[in-house]
């Protein structure tokens, strides 16, 4: 006898469906799983057993064969349960597929046929949908994240026994949920207590900040201890547009297979925020394991990526950021299998200028007591190459009393997340046929059709360029800073006070920040 049911896994953050089919035939009682399944496949025998016996059905005692197809992809985790005992009930002839025709099983049984949550049902779902089929069957608690995709019915299990009455809509305890999951927004966020308009000083770092969000560059901040880095950093979410709807499906998707969504009801629509620890490992923040899962790095997808006191983390691991930050995704191959992760992120970063942190902030009571060599070998732990791919060093300077005891303090976050959001219409508008959203992603051709100097600004950047030794991606990232500052500005043009501001935010590039005195 044979019987086939579709169930579904995750490879990287897309859905993969999976076809499980189900063979008895006669010889010893025994049960095999084939298609390359991993421990947690393989012990799902136990668990289909006994629960099939616990919900009063009968288990074969035959030879069973499943078969999880296609069988070259590796398959891992416990959604593979429900589908596998359902398959077994129908091909003994216990239950009825009727119901069960185009639809997807996703569950974990417990030995008492209760079923479990799983990660990555977002994802899985998805994936049905766009296979064409008509409903998924789902544990109860990841109902509410499979509703988050639209056109497809969910059906919330809590029990194996509730499989049977799937052929009978009337009986059956599901629900249809049709909406479309761009009208399923979360609820609205209080206004944070940390805004830009409480920071007294630092108005060119804010500024910076803000050319950072418009064009999704990264930034650098260098300064002694105390001088706001981190506290300027922590508020930069605050000044970002909440995500698209295409955006939040793909940044939902990543904390769904990560199993890090904790309101399984919406979609995540503010930018992520992540601050690893410099203990952090390489695996810990680019993704891997013996079964890819993502890292800090598409954790932080769409969203920031900061890393507090830059020279502290592992050169080795800091390495690592390179494939990242250029191409904006991460491929992990292993032996049988290989994942593909995105992160398009800011990279937003911190430092002292010094071991010490006083070099150039000295002070009545603290002076900097780093020779020429130990900031040389402070300033080494990160290479040139990733220097590079930060577009924006920005020096924070110790602040006076007088900054303080003013009153003037600036623009606040939600007009800053106003000229930003003006910014990023412009840009998605003008590259709707280029395949980029942003001008921190512009390369080759596109570069030079939308970064077009003047006459004047193009002299200012030879001088620049020989003067400071500049590589030439610092080059190109001079050149799409400017167009996000001439964005800001509403300026169909690079001017040539763009191209000026743009320059001056290269400050490592400088001798007399490169660790000497």
């Amino acid at each position: 006898m044979y019987g086939k049911v579709t169930s579904g896994c995750v490879n990287g953050i897309d859905g993969q469906l999976i076809e499980v089919e189900v063979d008895l035939s006669s010889g010893l009682p025994h049960m095999t799983i084939v298609g390359l399944p991993d421990s947690a496949v393989r012990e799902s025998i136990e668990r289909v057993r006994a629960a099939i016996k616990n919900c009063t059905f009968t288990f074969p005692m035959e030879r069973i064969t499943v078969n999880l197809a296609p069988a070259d992809l590796r398959k891992e985790g416990s959604a593979f349960d429900l589908a596998i005992a359902v398959g077994i009930l129908a091909t003994s002839g216990q239950i009825s597929v009727a119901g069960l025709e185009r639809s997807l099983l996703i569950g974990e049984l417990a030995l008492d046929g209760s079923l479990r949550p799983v990660p990555g049902v977002l994802s899985m779902v998805h994936a049905a949908k766009q296979h064409g089929l008509a409903q998924v069957f789902v544990p109860a608690e990841n109902a509410n994240e499979a509703r988050l995709i639209s056109g497809i019915e969910v059906r919330p299990v809590s029990h194996l026994r509730h499989i049977a009455q799937a052929g009978s809509d009337n009986a059956f305890n599901g629900v249809n949920h049709s909406e479309r999951f761009i009208h399923r927004r979360s609820p609205e966020v209080d206004p944070s207590c940390e805004d830009y308009a409480d920071v007294r000083g630092q108005q060119h770092v804010k500024r910076a900040l803000m050319i950072a969000s418009a064009g999704m560059h990264n930034i650098m901040l260098i300064g002694p201890p105390g001088s706001g880095k981190t506290m300027l950093i922590r508020r930069l979410p605050t000044i970002l547009p909440p995500l698209t709807d295409q955006e939040a499906l793909e940044v939902t998707k990543i904390y769904s297979v990560a199993g890090k969504l904790t309101d399984r009801a919406h979609l995540i629509r503010s930018r992520p925020f992540r601050a690893p620890h410099h203990t952090v490992s390489a695996a810990g923040l680019i993704g891997g394991g013996g079964v890819p899962k993502p890292g800090e790095v598409s954790l932080a997808h769409r969203g920031i990526l900061f890393l507090d006191e830059l020279p502290e983390f592992p050169r080795h691991v800091l390495e690592v950021l390179r494939q990242p930050l250029e191409d904006r995704s991460v491929v992990i191959g292993r032996a049988r299998t290989s994942a593909h992760f995105p992160s398009h992120f800011i990279l937003a970063a911190s430092m002292n200028p010094c071991p010490c942190g006083y070099w150039g902030a000295e002070t009545s009571t603290h002076f900097c007591t780093c020779s020429p060599v130990k900031i040389q070998q402070y300033r080494g732990k990160i290479s040139g190459p990733l220097l590079d791919r930060i577009d924006l060093h920005v020096e924070v300077p110790r602040l006076d009393y007088s900054a303080f005891a003013g009153n003037e303090a600036g623009m606040s976050s939600a007009e800053m997340r106003e000229r930003i959001s003006a910014a990023h219409d412009i840009q998605k508008r003008r590259y709707t046929e280029d395949g980029a959203q942003f001008n921190g992603e512009l390369t080759g051709r596109l570069l030079r059709r939308h970064c077009r100097l003047k006459p004047d600004a193009e002299q200012l950047l030879a001088r620049s360029f020989n003067a400071l030794g500049l590589s030439a991606r610092a080059h190109d990232r001079i050149l799409k800073i400017a167009r996000t500052i001439a964005d800001l500005e509403g300026s169909d043009s690079i001017e040539l006070p763009h191209l000026a501001e743009a320059i001056q935010y290269r400050s490592l590039d400088r001798s007399d920040l490169n660790g000497t005195r």
